[in-house]
């Protein structure tokens, strides 16, 4: 099975998404989530990760604040990445506006243990 970074971003920080919501807000967000996994598990292996705030970046230049619009990732088993991003299609993530999911397949590499 092919494993993938799914990296999930919006216009929006995840720290002001959960600051702003209400108590209930986050619980209904929260649910979805899991109903989501629970019925993506039958057929894949979902490590769910965390959510993410940018601290920084680093260049040659030297390092600045982070801007960047990911907001989270997770990880995922499957067979081919067409059916990965078939049923991240029904995401909750993407209920946000200018919300958006990146799928990167992790590379093995001769001589590293992942």
């Amino acid at each position: 099975m092919a494993k993938f970074m799914i990296l999930f971003s919006s216009d929006l920080k995840a720290s002001d998404l959960m600051a702003n919501a209400t108590p209930e807000e986050m619980q209904a967000s929260m649910q979805d989530w899991m109903d989501w996994k629970a019925e993506s598990d039958k057929s894949f292996k979902v490590e769910f990760g965390l959510p993410l705030q940018p601290v920084g970046r680093i260049t040659p230049e030297g390092a600045s604040d982070g801007d960047t619009k990911i907001s989270g990732y997770s990880t995922m088993e499957g067979e081919s990445k067409e059916s990965v991003i078939e049923v991240l299609k029904s995401h909750p993530h993407l209920k946000r506006e200018g919300a958006y999911i990146d799928v990167l397949e992790m590379l093995s590499m001769p001589g590293i243990d992942s």
